[in-house]
């Protein structure tokens, strides 16, 4: 008898613990987000004026896999109502969206200001506070007005005063009703893509060096807004500031060492997160590009030097961590000249396992344990900040039944939910990539990431539920991570 109620004890103690793992904090938040190009549409409306991507699609729809682009894309512009519904329904803690910043500012300058553009994000954050759903605001996700491209765009320093004097008039407007800004989405994504290869808007190759100077003037203009809004709007709006970086994660593998970890993680992520929570870029790139630079017979770095002022600004200017995950690689070390500058200059390749299962995106391997691997890296080496993971998703091709989806998901917030539990990490915020099938930037409509089905060959562009939205649906009501419904599942 003494030994069976042992077995029950820790039978009760194993169920209460695993119960645990599946439960979210109690200050943990979650919601779902999009961005301005890929669902407004409406993108001559008004007096908006014409975004990057306007001119890209336009001028090269051969670029866009389906020859498409975003002119009416989801509608959200005029059915933001609907989309404010459909979260709702889901429960979500809060939507994060993106402005159009040639909505706000049709000609790029401040001297013009929409009543229009600001009125249509008013409009929206006051309905979201109204459905008990916090708007969270990215500033910039890839769509800065075409007319400041033709300056030269993240090239020319002056977008570091162009963006600033843009934000200041975000903070002004929207700030009573947001507390999370964030001030750029991804700089490695439109710098790479954008002035390193012709795959995103503004399509340039710039001398090996594109993409460096656009990351750097980048961070400087992240770096003033974020002081704007520390001296001018934070006493009295009490909100916070920070950027989202993309970062692929890693697992173990044949050749994959600790040194080429460390080094993939600094040259991936660190170039653009080391400035804000270190201080200045990470010793190994400035030094590799450097020496890589004078082999090449340059007299200077291709990757430019922050002045100690510089270093001194931008070091610290974030109030979190922003994160945003999909999939990981097998970094090992390679030096092979085919391989393009960028790995020329990292020295690390990306290898992948044959097991790995991979979404509708060629890229998007499905390696949830990377996640976890990234996010204890993050802990170590910037002294355990507040993480917001703020896009993780899974592409297919619209299915209505996502199973992948769902599992996708499960796999990925359960590593999220041990690394709060048995890794200490400081995890504040997880966020669905996306509420809605959208223009997924070159691949057009072929690939989608959204819970919820919009049927773009409908004037209506009529919304439908997929089953994740309803999986979904049921974890923000219990709190708890749900099963990976079967097909067999009459729920929907």
């Amino acid at each position: 008898m003494k030994y069976l109620w042992i077995s029950v004890i820790c039978c009760v103690i194993l169920t209460e613990c695993q119960a645990a793992n599946l439960t979210f904090p109690s200050n943990f938040s979650i919601g779902a987000a999009t961005a301005s190009y890929q669902i407004e549409g409406a993108w001559n409306t008004s007096d908006k004026g014409e975004n990057v991507w306007d001119w890209f699609t336009h001028n090269y729809p051969d670029s866009i896999a389906d020859g498409s682009n975003g002119d009416v894309a989801c509608d959200s512009y005029n059915q933001y109502e609907v989309d404010v519904a459909l979260l709702k329904n889901m429960g979500v803690d809060f939507y994060r969206f993106s402005i159009s910043w040639s909505r706000v500012l049709p000609n790029g300058f401040a001297n013009e200001v929409s009543e229009d553009g600001i009125q249509y994000y008013k409009n929206l954050s006051q309905l979201l506070i109204a459905n008990d759903i916090e708007p969270v605001v990215t500033l910039y996700h890839w769509d800065h007005p075409e007319i400041l491209e033709e300056l030269g765009g993240w090239t020319n320093e002056l977008m570091v005063t162009w963006y600033a004097d843009y934000a200041r008039i975000i903070f002004e407007e929207l700030g009573p009703y947001v507390k999370r800004f964030i001030t750029i989405n991804e700089p490695t994504s439109y710098c790479l893509n954008g002035y390193n290869a012709t795959r995103f808007a503004p399509a340039k190759i710039l001398e090996n060096m594109g993409h460096y100077i656009c990351i750097h003037n980048t961070l400087k203009a992240h770096a003033t807004a974020y002081h704007i809004y520390d001296d001018e709007f934070r006493a009295t709006q009490n909100g916070e500031v920070g950027l989202v970086a993309y970062c692929r994660g890693w697992v173990s593998g044949d050749n994959v060492t600790d040194e080429t970890i460390e080094q993939y993680f600094l040259f991936n992520c660190g170039w653009v997160v080391h400035p804000i929570f270190a201080g200045d870029y990470p010793e190994i790139m400035k030094t590799r590009i450097a020496n890589i630079s004078a082999l090449e017979g340059y007299p200077f770095s291709r990757l430019p030097e922050f002045s100690d002022d510089w270093v001194e600004y931008i070091n610290g200017t974030a109030d979190f961590f922003g994160l945003n995950y999909y999939t990981s690689r097998l970094p090992v070390f390679d030096s092979d000249e085919d391989l393009g500058i960028y790995t020329i200059d990292s020295g690390v390749i990306e290898n992948v396992n044959s097991s790995w299962s991979v979404g509708a995106s060629d890229w998007l391997y499905v390696v949830p344990e990377g996640l976890g691997n990234l996010l204890q890296m993050i802990r170590d080496t910037y002294s355990n900040p507040p993480v917001w993971i703020m896009e993780n998703g899974y592409s297919d091709e619209g299915e209505s039944d996502d199973y992948d989806r769902i599992s996708y998901y499960y796999d990925h917030l359960s590593v999220v939910l041990s690394a709060i539990n048995d890794d200490g990490c400081n995890i504040e915020g997880y966020t669905i990539w996306s509420l809605l099938d959208n223009f997924e930037w070159a691949d057009g409509y072929t690939k989608l990431f959204g819970v919820h089905q919009v049927d773009f060959d409908s004037s209506n562009r009529t919304r439908s539920t997929k089953l994740s939205a309803t999986w979904w649906q049921d974890v923000l009501s219990t709190r708890e991570l749900q099963a990976v419904p079967t097909a067999n599942s009459t729920r929907r």
